[in-house]
């Protein structure tokens, strides 16, 4: 279990079940050849000399098992901390890059000093959110709490001063420039699912929820995990409304082991993928089975091969300080500068290595957009251009995390949407998406599920058919308040040991927003948030070579260009893509989700039928 992980950090915590389902049976060992077939003994004397093996349970396992609903799985994350990375770092020499040339070693993808095959080739993508709970940390600007994290992980004061080999991150990769391809692609699913169409064509029986198909109206945001666990688990009639489309931590990891097994040789299994993002939830998405290498690699029925995660390893906002300090690293002490472009290894594929590693950085979306990712907001920015003349109209909800979004154009209403953040909002969501009952009753009529308080509209989604497009987050407040954040009493401590004392001012206020040496209340931790959110809102962009980010983009009014993304140049990328690694496009962008069903509760199976099973499954019999 990571160390820095415990029940106070979960701010989205539902309850726990009645009992973990996954069924553990130990099988008595295979007798020796040299002892007595027909001695009899007792169960006392077996357990006694023969101890059962302890049980593990994994990520994948709890993903399996309906047993417990919690949005951050605590017990099970033991294999991904801070520690784990440590481990492989020093377990695996750096990768010898077959398009580089190499003293004999031209064209083969190898480890150091003859370790052939041993080697690893290490990457990491770090999210803004990340960047921005430092940057309040530390009291530095996101950009320049990035250039602290690529020094660490990639810089000569970094990871490589330390371990075996001295391996350190050959990428540090912006989610952000990935989450472009996904905002592109989120409003073409909603444009794709709410055409004419698409309203008539009617799903086959089991068809819905995987990947081919087109979510319902209201379709709503898949990328936070902790919320597709608990739809998973509990309300599998939520599942046809979930987008398809992976998130860009998936799709960061998918993008950079289908390129580089498909087209340059290189085997998943060697590439290291390490996310480093806001919450615990991320590393149960990286044990989903539906985000492997046999998702994309053709032919992924081949047995001989097991399939490989497309990200190896997630760790938070803190776990990353915890890796600097296992290392001795004072993070705080680390250049804010960025590293030199001379120093940068290009990706293999220059049109991708210039879509991954961009000459300028874009800032994050304007606060309208929320600190999630802005997936709605991009939609609604997409639908106004094909609008001219119309405009967007905010409403808050019946508490700040339910936000209320609607196009329109004088007197027309053309796009509405919706924002639920927290466990509490989405349980009154998905009430509202419930399927009405039929009564029993003659003449009467089904029977819906909660009345909505505007409008009056009953259950069974009519309360939300309204929506074209709902963006769901489990923790309140988005994504920058998500369980692996530094949280306000932290940030003290923190700065201590990661290299740098708190500074207060004349008000009895760290710098970091919080009074030192005084346990802060909910007002200091939404006040600690508030600080957290300007980071993330007021990232800066950089002007220098702007005219070289994206050579399709010539005019700022263009209505294909959204928020200074193209979607040309982002179709092209994607289409490239596809082409290089001979991989449709449908199977590296997007995925399913399927109900997991629970036995708790349901009849036990009796001993009789249990040993009867044991029996058959030894080869034996009564």
């Amino acid at each position: 279990m990571s160390a820095i992980l415990s029940a106070d950090d979960l701010n989205d915590f539902i309850s726990p079940g009645v009992a973990c389902i996954k069924p553990i049976e130990t099988l008595p060992a295979q007798t020796p050849d040299d002892s007595n077939p027909y001695e009899v003994t007792t169960e006392d004397k077996v357990a006694a000399s023969q101890p059962p093996p302890p049980a593990q349970i994994s990520l994948t396992d709890c993903l399996a098992c309906s047993g417990c609903v919690t949005s951050a799985e605590a017990v099970l994350v033991s294999l991904q901390s801070h520690n784990e990375v440590l481990t492989t770092l020093d377990a695996h020499p750096p990768l010898h890059l077959p398009w580089l040339t190499h003293a004999g070693q031209n064209g083969v993808a190898n480890g150091i000093n003859g370790n052939t095959g041993q080697g690893k080739l290490f990457v990491a993508s770090v999210s803004p959110q990340t960047r921005a709970s430092l940057a309040a940390v530390f009291s530095v600007s996101e950009k320049e709490a990035g250039n602290m994290i690529a020094q660490l992980l990639s810089g000569p004061s970094g990871l490589r001063t330390g371990g075996l080999h001295g391996s350190d991150f050959t990428w540090v990769i912006d989610t952000n420039v990935v989450r472009e391809a996904c905002l592109t692609a989120a409003a073409d699913e909603v444009a794709a699912a709410l055409s004419p169409e698409a309203a008539s064509a009617i799903s086959g029986p089991g068809s819905e929820g995987t990947r081919d198909s087109r979510p319902r109206q209201p379709i709503l945001t898949s990328a936070c995990p902790g919320w597709i666990c608990y739809a998973e688990k509990t309300h599998p009639y939520v599942l046809p409304h979930l987008s398809r489309l992976k998130s860009p931590q998936a799709l960061t990891g998918t993008l950079i082991k289908s390129v580089l097994g498909q087209r340059y040789g290189i085997a998943p299994s060697q590439v290291f993928h390490l996310a480093i993002m806001p919450c615990f939830d991320k590393k149960l998405e990286a044990s989903r089975s539906e985000l492997t290498s046999n998702a994309w690699i053709p032919n992924h029925d081949n047995a001989s091969q097991d399939p490989v995660r497309d990200v190896d390893c997630v760790i938070t906002a803190r776990e990353l300080l915890h890796l600097a300090s296992a290392r001795n690293i004072p993070f705080s002490s680390l250049p804010r500068t960025p590293l030199p472009k001379s120093q940068r290894i290009p990706f293999p594929d220059p049109k991708l290595d210039a879509f991954l590693f961009p000459p300028s950085r874009r800032k994050n979306q304007a606060p309208i957009a929320g600190s999630s990712g802005g997936y709605l907001y991009h939609i609604l920015r997409t639908y106004q251009a094909r609008n001219p003349g119309s405009e967007i109209n905010v409403t808050r909800g019946r508490n700040a995390d339910v936000v209320e979004y609607s196009l329109v154009r004088g007197s027309e209403t053309i796009f509405r949407a919706a924002r639920f953040y927290g466990f509490r909002n989405i349980q009154n969501l998905v009430r509202r998406l419930k399927p009405s009952k039929l009564s029993r009753m003659p003449g009467a009529a089904a029977r819906g599920g909660v009345s909505r308080r505007a409008g009056g509209a009953t259950g069974g989604g009519e309360g939300m058919k309204e929506y074209a497009y709902v963006e769901v987050m489990a923790c309140p407040g988005g994504c920058t308040n998500g369980g692996g954040q530094v949280k306000a009493q932290e940030v003290d401590e923190i700065r201590g040991w990661a290299g740098e004392e708190a500074q207060v001012n004349g008000n009895g206020i760290g710098n970091a927003g919080v009074a030192p040496k005084q346990q802060p209340g909910v007002r200091d931790q939404k006040q600690w948030l508030a600080r957290v959110d300007e980071a993330y809102f007021s990232a800066e962009g950089s002007e220098e070579d702007a005219d070289e980010v994206m050579e399709d983009i010539e005019e700022a009014s263009d209505p294909d260009v959204i928020d200074g993304i193209s979607r040309r140049y982002i179709r092209d990328v994607v289409a490239h893509w596809s082409e290089i690694t001979n991989v449709d496009m449908q199977a590296l962008l997007y995925t399913s989700y399927r109900q997991v069903e629970s036995d708790v509760g349901k009849k036990k199976q009796s001993d009789v039928e249990r040993v009867a099973g044991l029996a058959s499954s030894l080869g034996g019999g009564w």
